[in-house]
């Protein structure tokens, strides 16, 4: 008979298959597919990659440029005004990401760094430097952008 529930033991083993299909033979742990959350570094960022990420968001045009005004020194602030008006780090439906970021400290309180940002095909250069000011805090006290750029518009 189509259209009919199976009985005794076949009823058994169709029960079986539904509450097990979800998970492969010999799995103990109970997480279901979409359920594992991303594992978040447990170490803090270091205060070069933290500046990274925030001249990434000014000058791929996600943040204005005065965010960064309380946190940058001297020219600066005044070379970031120059660059981020051409969001230099912006590329066309893909979002800009550090892929890496490298830091040196040539004195105490000094921090010049190095970052390749890339968006999708194009991969740029930054390199900024930080200086530890008397209240302890990192501010950014030069910016620079380098690598060619494929919309035929020279780098930085």
């Amino acid at each position: 008979m189509a259209g009919t529930a199976p009985t005794g033991a076949g009823a058994d083993r169709a029960a079986a298959r539904t509450v097990a299909g979800a998970r492969p033979p010999g799995r103990r742990d109970q997480r279901r597919p979409g359920t594992v959350r991303p594992r978040r570094s447990s170490r803090r960022m270091t205060p070069h990659e933290l500046f990274a990420e925030r001249l990434l968001a000014v000058l791929s045009g996600r943040r204005p440029v005065h965010w960064m005004l309380g946190q940058t020194v001297g020219e600066a602030y005044e070379q970031l005004v120059r660059l981020a008006p051409g969001t230099p780090l912006r590329a066309r439906g893909v979002l800009p990401v550090i892929r890496t970021c490298h830091g040196f400290q040539p004195r105490p309180g000094v921090v010049e760094a190095c970052a390749s940002i890339a968006a999708g095909e194009q991969v740029r250069a930054m390199a900024f430097r930080l200086e530890r000011s008397a209240d302890l805090r990192w501010r950014c006290a030069a910016v620079e952008l380098g690598g060619e750029r494929t919309d035929g518009r020279p780098g930085a």
